[in-house]
Order: structure tokens, then sequence, then C-alpha cells
């Protein structure tokens, strides 16, 4: 017999509750709904007016993953859906998640959730300008927490806060909160943060992903400003053997791992998070604090050039 919960007013049937997602830990899938009830509040935030995209993954990391955008079927009514411009389907429609219900019926479904730079109303307006750092083995996170090091001042060189997470997987992503600017106008000013970081980082930096050159550097994805692209939104879990979270961190946590070179400080999972936002709270509340946004700079990259 499938559960029957209620969340908020909403009926909503939870399945396999005793399934196991991530063999290596034996976490399953209660704990992974246990874990979106618990960090409703802090991601939440970041969903809200965004659409989303889901990477599902219902039988684990090693079953089958499909990406999707679609609103699936058997979406509840209650489930907002917001239109989204594609070229391959002009009327599409995809889910956005306002509230804990529709959390956590997102989350029954097992997915990774993964949002866009821009809000529901405004596409192609991006408020945040985001930067996948992806390190080519044998780098790892040490690498990347030292090229943000040098990201975050070049930013601030223009006025520019940067904040940090973990990708949950591999790398690092920087998060910056922007007046809203075209899509394209961010796209450019990152592709030339990128540029630039590899040219005074030449030895641990790439702004392509070339493969021969990836071996021992650190990729400086700046294509997921594309109003296109979507980025794992911060407090997801991932898809991988370890129920790892795209989880945010300090940056003392940087420094500290940058100069220490130990990757494993900076591997967050679903039952680091709890005691995580009691002793740190929020880290990335600024993102939604108009005063701390920072607009683009007029032209380039400003004065950090």
């Amino acid at each position: 017999m499938t559960p029957i919960t209620e969340v908020a007013g909403r009926r909503l049937s939870l399945s396999n509750l005793d399934k196991v997602l991530h063999p290596a830990t034996g976490t399953t899938k209660g704990e992974l709904l246990h874990y979106y009830a618990t960090v409703g509040p802090a991601i939440l935030p970041h969903l809200r007016d965004r659409p989303v995209s889901f990477l599902r993954y219902p039988d684990g990391p090693d079953g089958q993953l499909f990406f999707t955008k679609n609103p699936p079927p058997g979406t509840p009514a209650w489930v907002t859906t917001a239109p989204v411009p594609r070229s391959d389907a002009p009327r599409a429609r995809q889910p956005v998640i306002q509230d804990l219900p529709s959390l956590m019926w997102a989350a029954n479904l097992v997915v990774e959730f993964h949002t866009p730079q821009w809000r529901d109303g405004a596409p192609g307006l991006a408020d945040r300008l985001v930067l996948d750092l992806d390190p080519g083995p044998p780098a790892t996170v040490v690498e990347c927490c030292r090229v943000a090091l040098h990201l975050r001042e070049r930013l601030a060189a223009d006025g520019l806060t940067a904040y940090a997470k973990t990708s949950g997987a591999k790398g690092l992503h920087l998060l910056v909160p922007l007046v809203p600017a075209p899509s394209p106008e961010v796209s450019a000013y990152a592709r030339e943060l990128a540029v630039t970081a590899e040219a005074e980082l030449p030895r641990l930096v790439l702004h392509r992903m070339t493969k021969a050159l990836r071996p021992g550097k650190v990729f400086v994805d700046h294509s997921q400003n594309a109003a296109a692209k979507t980025t794992a939104t911060p407090y997801t879990l991932r898809a991988r053997p370890l129920p790892a979270v795209s989880a945010p961190v300090t940056w003392d946590e940087v420094e500290e791992t940058a100069e220490r070179g130990t990757p494993d400080r900076l591997v967050l999972l679903l039952g680091d998070m709890a005691d995580r936002l009691d002793r740190y709270g929020e880290l990335l509340a600024p993102l939604f604090d108009p005063e701390v946004a920072g607009a683009l700079p007029a032209s380039g990259t400003g004065r950090s050039s």
C-alpha cells in the first residue's frame, strides 16, 4: 500500500520509502524525503519562481538517469507550471516549485533540481551569475578552491560579491547576485572572467573544455549563464554513489581546503546539512538581498582589466 501523507493541506502519495537509493551509505528514499522536508526553508527560495528541470534517478545513481523539463505524467493540478521559451517546443511549460507540498511531490520522483539564472516572467533576464569550476583529474576540488579565490578577487574588483557552494560532484560553483541583466551580457562577462583567469593562471585554468588539456586543470564553465542553461540548485541532492549535496560553503572552508589540500573537507552529504544550517544559517541568503546585488561593469571586465 502506498502511504498517503498530508503536507500543508495537500495529500501526497509517497512510494517505496524503504528503497535503497545510495548503496554506498544505505540511504533510503524515506531518508531522502526527510532531508528535503528538513531543508525545505533553505532550498525553496532558490526554487521559487524559477522553472525547474529534473534529472531523475528513481533506481539510484547506478540505474537509469533521464533529464526532463516537461511536467511528468500525473503532475498534480496544484503544482505550478510556467511557460518557457524553447525553440523545440514553443508552447512548453515547466514545473515551478513554489511550496513545500510541491517540493515533496518532486522529491518523491527522486530528482536532482536544476534551475536557470532567471525567474518566471523575465526569461533571459538574469539575477545571478554562475561559474562552474570543474576539475580535470588528477586535479580535485582543492584546485577549484584556488581558482575560486582568484575569481572572488576579480569579481570584487568589479564590485561583485561571490558565494560558493559545492557542485555535489567533483567541483565548486560560484554564485554572484546581480542587478538583473540580459543573459547574453552576463554570459559575455562570465566568459571574459574565464578567459582572463586562464591568462593569469595558465597552468591551472581552462576556459574551454578541451579534453586534451583537461588533466590537472580547472575548467571554468561560463556557459551556464546562457538563458537556455540550468545549474544544480543549492541544496539539491545529486545522483552520485554517496548522497552528496550541492551545499553552500564558507570562504574560510574554501581557503582552508586550498591551503591544506584536503578535498574530503568539502564532501558534504545529506546527513551533514541539518547541523550546517544550525551552525551557519543560510549562507546564500545574501543572494536574495537587493542591496548585495551588483551591476555588471559598463563594458568588458571593467575595473578588473
